[in-house]
């Protein structure tokens, strides 16, 4: 497979640096970015080859895979479009629809819309991803390929679900992140230094988390086990409870959920 990454920011390396993990040729890659202070460390890290523009020449690949912001994203089909030919286009551009991005192709139908999450960047990610019906089922398996790189994979039939996508897994980091600040904060009123807090903090969702994804028990009952009768894990979700945690995270989400739509509608009204 050869790929050619349109920007070579955060997400786009995260990608690469886990094909490189792999074991996948990193000389099938190249990197288009305009930014050329990054070309020499892409070059370095990651043995890619680099350019500052898209040429037919540098596109003749499997799969390109379009890593810009979504602001940018117009301007960048509208470049590549006459590039293309047979290839597979895959998108990590939050927010743009399909249809958008295929208008702005002009019309090509080939292309995979994702939304990956930031632990991505540490290969422990996960990514949606819907594809559209000119998508054949061996580029399917390439971009599945590509994108488990960076992690686990699920795939969408309907695209309206990526707006439930960001909600969830693409926002759901920086939720957590909350949660961790807010438990070790507790910590610290409780007494605890703020090292020990953050240390304690951090290693209990990560072996919380380890423990439900290697676990066929459902997670009610893993909560469950930990919760004795009047004890004192008891008394703090009561609490968690009264406040309403269950409102509190539907909330977000519906919330977040709506802002994808919204921004999705606004990106895609560019003509």
């Amino acid at each position: 497979m050869r790929i050619a990454f349109i920007g070579g920011g955060n997400m786009a390396q995260a990608l690469m640096i886990g094909l490189q993990q792999r074991g996948f040729s990193m000389q099938h890659i190249t990197v288009v970015d305009p930014d050329t202070t990054k070309h020499t460390t892409l070059q370095t890290a990651l043995g890619v080859t680099t350019a500052d523009s898209a040429t037919e020449a540098l596109l003749a690949v499997d799969v390109i895979v379009i890593a810009v912001k979504p602001q940018q994203l117009q301007q960048v089909a509208q470049t590549l479009a006459p590039l293309l030919n047979a290839q597979l286009v895959v998108s990590v551009a939050a927010g743009i629809r399909t249809a958008d991005l295929s208008r702005w192709l002009g019309g090509y139908p080939t292309i995979i819309r994702t939304m990956p999450n930031t632990p991505a960047q540490i290969q422990s990610g996960i990514t949606g991803a819907f594809a559209l019906p000119a998508v054949s089922a061996a580029q399917r398996t390439q971009a599945d390929d590509l994108l488990q790189a960076a992690g686990e994979v699920v795939w969408l039939d309907d695209e309206v679900q990526l707006d439930a996508v960001t909600a969830i897994s693409g926002s759901g980091p920086a939720y957590v992140f909350l949660m961790i600040e807010a438990l070790s904060a507790a910590g610290v009123a409780l007494g605890l230094s703020e090292a020990q807090s953050l240390q304690l903090s951090l290693a209990t969702f990560k072996g919380a988390s380890l423990l439900a994804a290697g676990s066929q028990t459902p997670i009610a009952t893993l909560r469950e086990q930990v919760t004795s009768k009047g004890g004192t894990t008891e008394q703090g979700l009561l609490s968690m409870r009264q406040h309403d945690i269950h409102g509190m995270m539907q909330h977000a989400a519906e919330q977040a959920a709506r802002r994808a739509k919204e921004l999705g509608d606004q990106l895609g009204a560019q003509a």
